[in-house]
């Protein structure tokens, strides 16, 4: 999710709720490949983390390609082509889920990371990769020279992509079967055209569809849109026949909605919500605190999650929209008794 699952969310919900798989925010191959260093940042994770998902968008295959190279020396467990995105600024490109009208760029898309792990694979390094600034491969490889040795090491590394049922009329089959051909690992679907953006509700039955059609190839399919819970989770498997569900507004200041009520309580299960959003909020400020353009404002999102639908949110939300730094978040949460 754009904005929302960074590294320190990525932490907290992988620690409280210890979802099967995470993604990265989806990340511009164009930027990577045009020097913004900034955007390193949204690689960044850590081995609690695993397995983490790499999830990169654009329209340039040799983009791809290079940024492949980048994100197999990152350590990355599987890299996700966004193909879902139906934001203006996004879909105006032709990237995102502008590319189910353009399949043939989305197979060049494909094959492209598919060609530049083969390439990391068999050892290239920054010349095969001319648009990576030599100041973004030092840092790339600095973060692999920290990486435990498995991960510095080739390995399989899955591609898979997130995509839609159509751009403006659904046309699943259609599209699913041509993704179906393009030997991938996975495919998430959610069940919206772009031009729904995320009005009405999610076509779980257009989903199942693809899923049927997806247990004639050897490739995962993936639902997602509108659920909420993990009961709400299993039942899609039970009744969609898919292979597993993404939850991505849900968990927003809920990192304990994957955990089953079967699974074995974990430790941290016994944390309050607010004390999970404190700490949040440190590993926010530890994360990029240093960094030049450091900006406490993405965190107040966050805390407006975490304490809605409590007494006094209305106002707690407005005193922790003010606050500036986890000190200022403590202070209002003693204030209120949350802690």
């Amino acid at each position: 999710m754009d904005g929302v699952s960074d590294h320190p969310f990525r932490h907290i919900q992988k620690k409280y709720g210890r979802p099967s798989v995470v993604y990265t925010e989806f990340t511009s191959v164009e930027g990577v490949c045009h020097g913004a260093e900034r955007l390193l940042d949204d690689f960044l994770f850590d081995e609690t983390q695993r397995p983490v998902i790499a999830q990169i968008y654009g329209t340039t295959p040799d983009y791809f390609r290079q940024t492949a190279i980048v994100l197999c020396e990152l350590g990355f467990d599987g890299i996700d082509i966004n193909m879902g995105c139906p934001a203006k600024n996004v879909a105006h490109s032709g990237a995102g889920a502008a590319l189910i009208r353009t399949p043939e760029l989305a197979a060049q898309l494909i094959q492209a990371v598919k060609q530049g792990i083969k390439e990391w694979q068999q050892g290239a390094q920054k010349e095969s990769s001319p648009d990576i600034t030599e100041s973004i491969w030092q840092q790339v490889q600095a973060r692999h020279q920290l990486l435990p040795e498995v991960y510095q090491n080739t390995r399989h590394i899955p591609v898979s992509v997130k995509t839609r049922i159509g751009f403006g009329e659904k046309i699943t089959l259609e599209w699913i079967g041509f993704l179906l051909n393009q030997d991938l690992e996975a495919i998430a679907l959610h069940g919206r055209t772009l031009s729904q953006q995320y009005s009405g509700l999610a076509d779980w039955e257009e989903i199942g569809k693809a899923a049927k059609l997806a247990h004639q190839h050897d490739t995962l399919l993936l639902g997602n849109g509108d659920v909420k819970t993990m009961a709400e989770a299993l039942e899609k498997v039970d009744s969609y026949g898919v292979d597993g569900v993404l939850i991505g507004r849900g968990a927003m200041g809920n990192p304990k909605v994957f955990l089953r009520t079967t699974d074995a309580a974990p430790d941290t299960t016994t944390a309050s919500n607010f004390e999970i959003a404190l700490e949040h909020t440190r590993l926010y400020e530890q994360t990029y605190g240093k960094t030049e353009k450091y900006h406490f404002l993405p965190m107040r999102k966050h805390l407006g999650w975490y304490v809605k639908d409590i007494p006094n949110a209305s106002q707690i939300r407005i005193e922790l929209f003010r606050t500036e730094s986890s000190d200022g978040v403590k202070a209002i949460f003693d204030k209120y008794h949350l802690l």
